[in-house]
């Protein structure tokens, strides 16, 4: 029975060793090789001092070397933390201190990258390198007690590594998301969290080992979980998407394509773009029989259009915050995309072993159908709140209220949701706080505001969703100046690139002479929106 995440795939190492189990731009690796070269890994880690527990990130580019990296730090029994490859130094240095990371593993391309983030990084000792360097290129970099070139990796043993102590409530990994103070949080998820997702995925969508599966999100976004772990559950293969395929929708329906993908699981918008950029009527997609997509609203006549081409396929609209991973979802009926639709989807019902409810203003569940409330989940899926946060993990992971008999507790989404006419479906409304999602991004909007405030001559700031069908949401800042100060908005985005992630630069920032506001004094971002 496999209850840890790296058991998966020791087990599907016995039953399919000779099998392919993950490829990269014609590059191919078999269970037996995956298994034993993350041994090597993992062997490494421990020769280093790396326990139970300990924090080791990931700074690769999406390849071999991210499922490599990620298995070796699991069977490790430590913590894998993906960290962002494009996020501006400034952020990648607060998630290192502030997860406590000593070892990294990384390539040789991203040497540079590291020296940017050292000066700042308290806690650093180590990097492991995922691949040879060119010849004369090993150099030592300043304020890392050691590097550990690629050969020593390999020339350890590939015998199976096991940490025997490991329990399923330990902690698998840690994904940092936009955080509303200027910082990134940190999502602790364990074992238990996310093999309530995993069972429940491998079951609902029959996932088998002759299932192709494309990696597509970034190791540090939360769908990349279903992507490797599902796939290495059923001994599929899991298919790497290169990173610069999702701006040329032709090339991913391709991909698509070539290498027979038969589940997908991606953001609207990226569904959307191959809708009408990705030639899809050029394209023989009858091996897809599963579409999965989540992070955002999928606009229904985009989702209308990849029906129709797509029609041996079934659909679902899954839900969830990092702090759960997926807990409803919504199978796509024919009625909802006759062309007169125009409501969203549902985002469904509870997925099994999972409880969700809606909580109203006078704190009592929402019961009848139309009444509004914030949604609660309750269930082994949860998180175990964010690292080194322990107020905010309270504000968020409460008591649940509803059990008298026992502690329970539940997380609190933001999210105001109510149910359908039929009272079964819960419905998506909106966000009780500024988080906003972009590209299948959770955005907190106040990150950013901090960020803009932290230029000098800036006097107020907001930051506003403008809604966007294609991608979601596009990000337009407002900028006041000190009086007397002269700014220009080109200088104000290249301090942007410096301490924010790609995903969360505002696409145009407007200089003006004040904001409006409410009759309480508030900034009227509804109004801002509009203009």
């Amino acid at each position: 029975m496999a209850y840890l995440l790296h058991q998966l795939l020791q087990n599907s190492a016995r039953r399919f060793p000779d099998k392919e189990a993950v490829r990269f731009q014609g590059a191919t690796l078999t269970y037996q090789e995956v298994d034993q070269v993350t041994n090597k890994v993992a062997q490494t880690l421990l020769d280093l001092g790396v326990r139970r527990g300990d924090r080791v990130g990931i700074f690769v580019s999406k390849s071999l070397a991210s499922i490599i990296a990620t298995f070796g730090v699991l069977k490790s029994g430590a913590v894998y933390v993906p960290i962002d490859p494009s996020a501006p130094a400034q952020r990648l240095s607060y998630i290192l201190n502030n997860c406590g990371i000593k070892i990294l593993l990384s390539t040789p391309e991203k040497l540079k990258n590291i020296e940017e983030i050292v000066a700042d990084s308290h806690s650093l000792q180590s990097v492991i390198l995922m691949a040879n360097c060119k010849q004369g290129k090993e150099i030592p970099l300043k304020g890392i007690l050691q590097i550990i070139p690629w050969s020593v990796v390999q020339s350890k043993s590939d015998r199976q590594v096991m940490c025997t102590e490991s329990i399923d409530g330990d902690l698998a990994y840690i994904l940092y998301t936009s955080g509303s103070t200027g910082h990134p949080k940190g999502v602790m998820v364990s074992h238990r969290a996310i093999f309530t997702f995993l069972n429940w995925c491998y079951e609902k969508f029959s996932i088998t080992e002759n299932d192709r599966i494309p990696f597509h999100a970034p190791l540090h976004f939360d769908l990349s979980t279903f992507e490797i772990f599902v796939t290495i559950m059923a001994g599929g293969t899991i298919i790497i998407v290169p990173e610069n395929l999702s701006v040329f929708p032709v090339q991913l329906v391709e991909l698509l394509e070539s290498e027979k993908i038969t589940v997908v699981y991606l953001v609207p918008s990226i569904l959307s773009m191959m809708v009408n950029y990705g030639e899809l009527d050029t394209h023989d997609l009858t091996r897809v029989r599963m579409v999965l997509f989540a992070g955002e609203v999928f606009p229904i006549k985009y989702l209308r259009k990849l029906t129709e081409k797509l029609t041996r396929a079934e659909f679902y609209n899954l839900y969830g915050p990092t702090e759960t991973n997926v807990c409803t979802y919504y199978k796509v009926q024919g009625r909802d995309v006759y062309p007169d639709q125009r409501r969203p989807l549902p985002i469904g019902i509870a997925c099994e072993n999972i409880e969700v409810f809606a909580v109203n203003d006078d704190g009592q569940k929402v019961t009848k159908p139309g009444e509004r409330g914030e949604l609660w989940v309750r269930g082994a899926c949860l998180a175990h709140g964010y690292w080194g946060d322990l107020e905010k993990t309270t504000q968020r992971f409460i008591n649940n209220s509803f059990q008298e008999n026992f502690t329970d507790l539940a997380y609190k989404t933001g999210d105001i949701v109510m149910l359908d006419q039929d009272g079964v479906n819960w419905e998506f409304i909106g966000r009780n706080d500024h988080m906003v999602k972009s590209r299948g991004y959770r955005i907190e909007l106040g990150e950013i505001e901090s960020a803009l405030y932290h230029y000098p001559g800036v006097k107020e700031v907001a930051v506003v969703a403008i809604p966007d069908e294609l991608i979601g949401n596009r990000l337009k800042a407002y900028v006041v100046p000190m009086d007397g100060t002269e700014l220009a908005g080109k200088e104000i985005e290249t301090h942007c690139w410096k301490c924010l992630p790609r995903y969360m630069i505002p696409e145009s920032i407007e200089l003006c002479q004040d904001l409006p506001k409410t009759s309480t004094g508030k900034i009227n971002r509804p109004l801002l929106a509009c203009v």
